[in-house]
């Protein structure tokens, strides 16, 4: 699905992405035709239900694995192109934080060890002085060098093993900061604690972060912009607060709807819900991705897959029926339409090559 129009001076840009994997005979639609951009900075959300391709996208992003087709460009670098050994030397500026930390942590090293590893990797400072970064890093996410600097990561709770994750994240000064549920196996109250921490140095170190989360209440207070994700799509972008106040997706409404709301007058049994089960990836739908759960669907909704339509400033959404009027020249006045980066709808899918 085309999206909207990249800013200028974005640092990433996400053109056109494909995510495919071939299983038993058929092809998994993971990720289609996923766009968008992200200033230096700034932090983008990216929300929807479990298996709609959000954090595989943040994978892909990555290059973990390389997408099936699109481009990942990077300070005007398409890091899809790169081969494996230029790669790696660029690898350091895009990093990710997952959703288990104890699990994504070797649990033969020691903390110390392991915030360093990216600069053994790299090879960005003498040996000498790889131990004193790690001690600072370690301060700077909350944790005694002391304590825990030759501990194992067995031997520390989830969220100070999340700290660690994030110290071994900036340990190789990245620009883009990928965040996949880093709170989400987290108790409540350290959840707040390492929010707050990934706040404080997104603004120190002036990084641009992708933050991947299923929790609205969350996003809502992290993020500038976000995302909603259906089936590999996305169905709608903006600034977060126009997206949670004036939603102009159906998908996006009901998502919004389902937030338990802490009001007695409030009958939960009364709160609007989708209806039907996500379509399987393996056979994804014709026309317009939500339209077997859609309420507004028609026709046209099965024949045509919908374009974006900008509704606000900086603000778009996939639907032939928003629930906001669209703005006036939001699409040409033949019917035809061009992406956000000045091609045919679609030509990023058609130009791109399997590389599979």
């Amino acid at each position: 699905m085309a999206q909207a129009p990249a800013r200028p001076g974005a640092l990433l840009r996400v053109e056109h992405l494909v995510q495919r994997y071939r299983a038993r005979g058929a092809v998994v639609h993971a990720v289609s035709d996923v766009s968008f951009d992200l200033l230096p900075g700034e932090c983008l959300g990216l929300v929807g239900e479990s298996g709609c391709g959000k954090s595989t996208t943040g994978r892909a992003i990555l290059q973990l694995p390389r997408p099936t087709a699109g481009r990942v460009v990077l300070d005007g670098e398409d890091l899809c192109a790169l081969d494996r050994r230029r790669l790696r030397h660029r690898r350091h500026r895009l990093q990710m934080i997952f959703q288990d930390p104890v699990a994504a942590l070797n649990p033969r090293r020691r903390v110390r060890d392991l915030v360093v590893e990216g600069l053994d990797i790299q090879r960005q400072l003498p040996g000498g002085e790889r131990a004193a970064r790690a001690d600072a890093l370690l301060r700077d996410v909350g944790l005694d060098p002391e304590l825990v600097g030759d501990r194992r990561p067995h031997e520390l709770s989830g969220g100070q093993c999340q700290r660690v994750a994030i110290a071994r994240a900036l340990a190789v000064g990245p620009d883009v900061l990928v965040c996949d549920e880093p709170v989400a196996s987290l108790d409540v109250s350290v959840q707040a604690q390492v929010l707050t921490l990934l706040a404080r140095l997104r603004a120190e170190h002036r990084l641009a972060l992708l933050f991947v989360a299923h929790d609205l209440a969350v996003v809502r207070a992290v993020v500038d912009r976000v995302a909603v994700m259906y089936l590999g799509t996305i169905a709608e972008i903006g600034p977060v607060d126009a997206v949670y106040d004036t939603p102009a997706h159906p998908y996006t409404r009901a998502l919004l709807d389902a937030v338990p709301v802490p009001d007695p007058a409030v009958d939960p049994e009364q709160a609007p819900s989708l209806t039907g089960e996500l379509p399987s990836p393996l056979a994804p739908p014709s026309g317009c991705p939500f339209r077997t759960r859609c309420p507004r669907a028609a026709d046209r909704c099965a024949a045509e897959r919908p374009l974006p339509r900008a509704v606000g400033p900086d603000h778009h959404v996939a639907c032939h029926f928003p629930l906001v009027d669209p703005l006036p020249d939001s699409t040409s006045g033949d019917g035809s339409h061009e992406d956000g980066f000045g091609r045919p709808a679609g030509a990023g899918e058609r130009a791109g090559r399997d590389r599979a």
